[in-house]
């Protein structure tokens, strides 16, 4: 089956309000910014976007926060974006904080069909006990904060400790970026941008990869793809300018020497 769409625009075109995505990338690290770029100028709005972070300013997932087309996320980090930060403490946004190695097992879970799980992470904390501030108002009040949650004392390897039950994600969409696809939606990504990728295609029920080089089938060996072509359902071939686009989160640069 040729998964392979014309273009970001046609990719995105479905996804309607109230939607749920999960979206690869850390930082701005293997950000799919052409699926972000085609699903703000689509318009849908009130949704619920599941990732590590939201990019940066008028970068990544920043773009769908200006625009105002969020209403939910589900993060471990705000800290780069500000404008991020001032909607979550203005009240203008919903943030559900998590661990981030349980961010990533939540996703991971869901794709694998596997409802919830036991985890150390956040035993004896506000994770466990509730009270995370989730929605502030206006006037700096909270309005919505997380619930306690199931724990049990349980004997691991020897030891005894209290386990938190998380609760899997598994979400309408997923947006994705890897730098090789074939046409049946094989992928491989690029060193660090096997982030939050992988995962987060693995938990979508629609997955949607932009591919900076797309290759025929059979041209990708068994041992070069890093995610099957079975958790991906449409491919966007980027152009050579969009392929190109990678971003640097913090540029630093040193005074050259003297000659």
């Amino acid at each position: 089956m040729d998964k392979v769409v014309p273009d970001a625009a046609s990719a995105v075109a479905d996804i309607p309000d109230g939607a749920s995505i999960a979206v690869g990338g850390f930082g701005v690290v293997g950000v799919p910014h052409v699926l972000i770029r085609a699903l703000q100028q689509q318009g849908a709005t009130d949704l619920e976007v599941v990732s590590n972070n939201a990019g940066l300013e008028g970068q990544g997932l920043g773009l769908l926060l200006e625009s105002r087309q969020i209403r939910k996320m589900v993060s471990s980090y705000v800290g780069e974006n500000r404008e991020f930060a001032r909607q979550y403490l203005s009240g203008e946004l919903e943030v559900e904080l998590t661990p981030q190695g349980t961010l990533a097992e939540k996703l991971r879970a869901g794709g694998a069909g596997i409802p919830a799980f036991y985890t150390i992470t956040g035993s004896g904390t506000q994770v466990a006990e509730g009270g995370i501030p989730w929605k502030y108002d206006s006037e700096g009040n909270v309005i919505a904060s997380s619930p306690a949650k199931e724990t049990r004392t349980l004997s691991f390897r020897g030891e005894e400790n209290e386990y938190v039950l998380e609760n899997s994600i598994a979400t309408d969409f997923a947006l994705v970026r890897a730098a090789v696809g074939d046409r049946l939606g094989n992928l491989r990504f690029h060193s660090s941008a096997q982030n939050f990728n992988p995962i987060a295609a693995q938990a979508g029920k629609v997955t949607i990869a932009e591919v900076e080089q797309l290759v025929e089938v059979g041209e990708l060996a068994p041992d070069d793809i890093h995610l099957p072509g079975i958790y991906v359902h449409r491919v966007v071939a980027l152009s050579a300018e969009e392929a190109a686009e990678k971003p640097i989160e913090k540029l630093t640069t040193r005074e050259e020497a003297a000659s």
